[in-house]
């Protein structure tokens, strides 16, 4: 059976998506199976890897409209590379910005993602879900569908301010929607040879002990503009030391889950 981590913090510019798409890529360049899932209205996990953004149905049509789940699910294979044979994504755009306002009147609304990806689990190796930079419906979601959280923490100045918050969420979901739900681990991203961001990988490690990933992405302009091509950055630039990490990250990935 597949496992189901989502990609999380509330704050905005930490490196979820760019994690959720090059993650994605890199345990399908393993040999897994992945279906990448877009949960953030904003869409750039969809834009960052393919061209579905206007694609329907996608995961809005899943969770109101009662669409079959199988039916928003679309390959990325292109034709040319084999490693996209392995990969998948559930697409999204502004209208899921719809589903946080049209969730609240739903029974059972907190459960509407886990049911949903219950039905094609084993279809897959790995679901990652990308999402938005809130505590909303959307996130509660993706935390109650997962086995795992994936936290990417950014190395600059108020980098923990906030995660107290995602934390005591975590606890609540865990204790009353979803007891398996575990931290996989906090990701250090945009490091560069810094005092200060020396200084968060310190209180990173203070604070979260060995839930910290050795791996660390590093502030790459390459990791940047990967996406602006709807491509991974192990298509646009394979030796670049983005790729190189995020190819470590992944086999970190699949020893924590094993």
């Amino acid at each position: 059976m597949g496992k189901i981590i989502s990609v999380a913090n509330q704050k905005g510019g930490v490196g979820k998506t760019t994690t959720v798409i090059n993650l994605g890529y890199a345990l399908g360049e393993m040999g897994k199976k992945v279906l990448i899932v877009d949960g953030d209205p904003q869409g750039n996990a969809t834009s960052g890897i393919s061209p579905l953004k206007d694609k329907k149905p996608n995961l809005y049509s899943a969770l109101i409209e009662e669409v079959p789940i199988e039916k928003v699910i679309y390959p990325l294979r292109d034709g040319k590379n084999p490693i996209r044979e392995n990969l998948f994504l559930i697409p999204s755009n502004i209208d899921l910005a719809g589903a946080e306002v049209e969730l609240v009147s739903m029974l059972f609304r907190e459960l509407k993602l886990k049911e949903l990806l219950k039905k094609i689990l084993d279809n897959f190796d790995f679901i990652i879900i990308d999402s938005p930079p809130s505590l909303g419906l959307l996130t509660v979601n993706a935390l109650v569908a997962s086995d795992f959280v994936l936290i990417p923490l950014q190395c600059e100045y108020y980098a923990l301010e906030g995660i107290s918050q995602l934390l005591k969420t975590i606890n609540i979901i865990k204790k009353n929607l979803n007891q398996d739900l575990d931290i996989l681990g906090v990701l250090l991203t945009m490091y560069s040879r810094t005092t200060l961001a020396q200084q968060v990988v310190e209180e990173a490690h203070n604070y979260f002990k060995e839930k910290v990933f050795k791996t660390l992405i590093p502030r790459n302009v390459r990791l940047s503009e990967a996406p602006s091509y709807s491509l991974s950055i192990f298509e646009y630039d394979p030796d670049s030391t983005g790729a190189e990490a995020y190819k470590e990250l992944a086999k970190e990935v699949v020893e924590r889950v094993s």
